[in-house]
Formats: C-alpha cells, sequence, structure tokens
C-alpha cells in the first residue's frame, strides 16, 4: 500500500491520484482553489484529524475511478481539448437546466422560503460569469497554450506573457469558488427538508453535482494546465 505525505499540497495528492478528489469532496476539503496549502494544514484548517483522513485517502485508492486518467502526463492540447469537450460542454448542458429549476423553485415556494430568491440570485450571477470565462479560455488562453505547444521559439500575444491570462482565470475560479460556498450555505449543504417538493430536491442535486465538476474542472486548470503553460512558456524564452 502506498504512504501519504502530510506535507505534501492536497492538490498534488489529487494530481497523484485522482480518486482522491471524492475523498475532499466528502470531508470538505477545498484541493482546487485552495490546493496550494498541505494535507497537515488543510486538516488542522478544518479541525480534522490528519491520520484519519490518510487512512480515509488510502482507502479511496482501492477503487479509482476507471474513466479519470493522469491528465499531468497528457500534452496541453488534449487537456485543453478535454476540458472543453467535458466540463464546458457540461456547463452548457446544465447552466439553461438550473436557470430554469432555480427560477420554478423560487417563484413555488418564496413565501416560505425567500432564501430561494437570494440561491437564484447568486447563481445567475456565476452563470453569467461562467459563460464569459468559458468564452476568454477557448478564444483567448486555450489557443495561446496550443500554440505555444506547437512552437520552436518564443511567441508575442497582443497579452503579453501567458501568466496575464492565467492570473485573470484564476481570479474568477475564486469568485466561482466564493459563489459556491454561498449556493452551499444558502442551501444548508443541499440538503432538502422533509416537505420539499421533487423540483427542488432535483434543483439541489442539479446544485451539488455542478459543485463537484466546477471543482474538478478548476483543480485541472489551477493545478495542472496553468502552472505547465508557464513553465513551458519560461522554457521558450530560454
Amino acid at each position: 500500500m502506498s504512504t501519504i505525505d502530510t506535507t505534501a499540497t492536497v492538490a498534488q495528492l489529487v494530481i497523484e491520484r485522482p480518486s482522491r478528489a471524492r475523498v475532499f469532496e466528502q470531508i470538505g476539503i477545498d484541493y482546487c482553489c485552495g490546493g496550494k496549502k498541505s494535507l497537515q494544514q488543510a486538516c488542522e484548517e478544518k479541525q480534522l484529524q490528519v491520520d484519519e483522513v490518510v487512512r480515509a485517502l488510502l482507502d479511496a485508492e482501492q477503487t479509482p475511478d476507471p474513466e479519470e486518467r493522469d491528465w499531468s502526463q497528457a500534452t496541453l492540447t488534449e487537456l485543453c481539448e478535454h476540458i472543453v469537450a467535458t466540463h464546458h460542454e457540461y456547463l452548457r448542458r446544465e447552466l439553461p437546466r438550473l436557470s430554469e429549476l432555480t427560477r420554478k423553485v423560487a417563484d413555488a415556494h418564496r413565501e416560505r422560503h425567500p432564501e430561494w430568491d437570494e440561491v437564484r440570485e447568486v447563481y445567475e450571477n456565476l452563470r453569467f460569469e461562467l459563460q464569459l470565462h468559458m468564452q476568454k479560455e477557448e478564444h483567448v488562453l486555450f489557443p495561446a497554450i496550443m500554440q505555444m505547444e506547437q512552437a520552436n521559439a518564443p511567441l508575442r500575444f497582443h497579452f503579453g506573457t501567458v501568466a496575464n491570462p492565467i492570473r485573470m482565470m484564476e481570479y474568477e475560479h475564486d469568485n466561482a469558488a466564493q459563489a459556491l460556498d454561498d449556493l452551499r450555505r444558502l442551501t444548508n449543504n443541499y440538503t432538502p427538508a422533509e416537505d420539499a417538493c421533487p423540483t427542488t430536491r432535483t434543483m439541489l442535486e442539479a446544485l451539488e453535482a455542478l459543485e463537484k465538476d466546477l471543482h474538478l474542472h478548476i483543480h485541472k486548470e489551477n493545478n495542472i494546465l496553468h502552472p505547465r503553460a508557464i513553465a513551458l512558456e519560461e522554457s521558450l524564452l530560454r
């Protein structure tokens, strides 16, 4: 059985074994935007016993997801194409559906549950930002990264160094993570009330699924794609 270094960052642990993301989701440790913290630090901040978390991570390794690959070993072009085909397409399908669900739930239940109006407002702001974010990635950042991978010399971009759009994308990732935290708080951890109608239950399930997919999506960008793209550009400049 493998061992786990508690001084390693949470992000690095997930890069090494993607199945560990399931454990971090269950216990509420942020491995995407907060992935630069060590496992020890992340456990201390959540008041979790690090030995128990290590055992859970080791258990997760026994049932890896056969569909998940080690994206740290893929080309940057493959990773960009995967993010668009998997995570961006997921958002294009789910964002309109969630808009309709949050609208229906707010309209039907705002008298007894005024928090659904706030959920709808937070969600719609998140949807708007995500749609713009995907456009910037697909039309600016990802093409630049793929061009660099084919280049033998430094490239000139209108935005300067590739670190500039990456910095903006990660700022927007932080904003998305805050919106997800707000949605989780407003929905009591996506827990339906005993008398919740089927539409409300469907909405909560869809919001939780959105959160999990966005965490994985942001992890692949913040912790794998972006640092590798910056390192590639630096190597071309040398």
